[in-house]
């Protein structure tokens, strides 16, 4: 039996890294087999909304895994409009197309639609309270998709890292090529997701039927300051790292302070959570040097 998926974004991180996962499970599969439909921005302009329901319902996919974005978080304060019809509207209109063709969508969300207060970890239920036009704009978008089709899962990640795009991670290792030492926000607390984990368990979620909202990102939790301090770590780099508030950190959005994720909702569906963040780092600064993007 052959599955259709419709996969947006894939020149991203996430969308490259489903699209790569989905080759990984055909090759090694004897009986079902997935075909994959890597939407380009020319057939899915997200900034045209109008243009997206008659392309999916051409292409019937049984699943659509949206992971295209805008995510220029400090941009998004100067360009509010732009980001929520690519977030919002345009989630919208293919979560309409879905359900006008019985598909399944998967919506990728993020630790910003909370307002990142406290310590505690949020619950997949908590209170929503975004203090960024991103943020806004990504729960507007979790919106769109409730109203449209119940057959959708909506998963929020957080610190994304991987392969196919810029990422924090990735800026560390080409800043220690040309710094001794670096001052690192150590008062916003969360947890990477290495995409690379994060693409089996949209692909497991999009087989089943456990429809909701789910927080997927890998095990354990840190500040920038000790991501930073870890990668330097495992890749041998000298940089001295030295800790700051966000006071002495300005950017134009403002970021929260808590984006710790509950993954109770994943352990009440029986889906696996992801490895630990310490792992996530070191195998991808692995495939960073294996590709030829750093050197070790």
């Amino acid at each position: 039996m052959t599955m259709r998926i419709l996969v947006t974004g894939i020149t991203g991180q996430l969308g490259y890294d489903v699209m790569r996962e989905i080759k990984k499970r055909n090759a090694e599969s004897t009986s079902e087999n997935i075909e994959a439909i890597g939407a380009t921005r020319a057939e899915m302009p997200l900034d045209k909304p109008e243009k997206l329901r008659g392309f999916i319902k051409t292409v019937r996919p049984d699943v659509i895994i949206h992971c295209a974005a805008y995510t220029a978080v400090d941009r998004a304060e100067d360009e509010p409009e732009l980001c929520e019809t690519i977030n919002a509207r345009a989630t919208g209109e293919i979560a309409k197309a879905a359900h006008e063709i019985g598909a399944k969508l998967v919506y990728i969300s993020t630790d910003y639609v909370f307002p990142g207060d406290g310590e505690r970890f949020y619950e997949v239920d908590d209170v929503t309270s975004p203090k960024n036009v991103y943020g806004k704009s990504k729960l507007y978008g979790e919106r769109a998709v409730r109203e449209a089709l119940s057959k959708h899962f909506i998963v929020r990640i957080s610190w994304v890292f991987g392969v196919n795009g810029k990422n924090f991670i990735l800026t560390m290792m080409n800043l220690s090529k040309t710094h001794e030492s670096l001052t690192v926000v150590d008062d916003q607390i969360g947890s990477p997701t290495y995409t690379r984990d994060l693409a089996p368990l949209l692909l497991d979620m999009a087989e089943t039927e456990k429809y909701g909202t789910y927080h997927a990102t890998n095990e354990g939790v840190c500040s920038w300051y000790e991501l930073a301090k870890e990668v330097f770590r495992v890749s041998g780099a000298n940089v001295a790292v030295t800790p700051v508030p966000s006071t002495e950190y300005k950017t134009r959005a403002v970021r929260p302070h808590n984006s710790r994720l509950s993954k109770r909702s994943l352990d009440d569906a029986g889906f696996r959570r992801l490895p630990d963040w310490h792992d996530a780092v070191r195998r991808y600064l692995d495939e960073l040097s294996a590709c030829g993007e750093i050197q070790r």
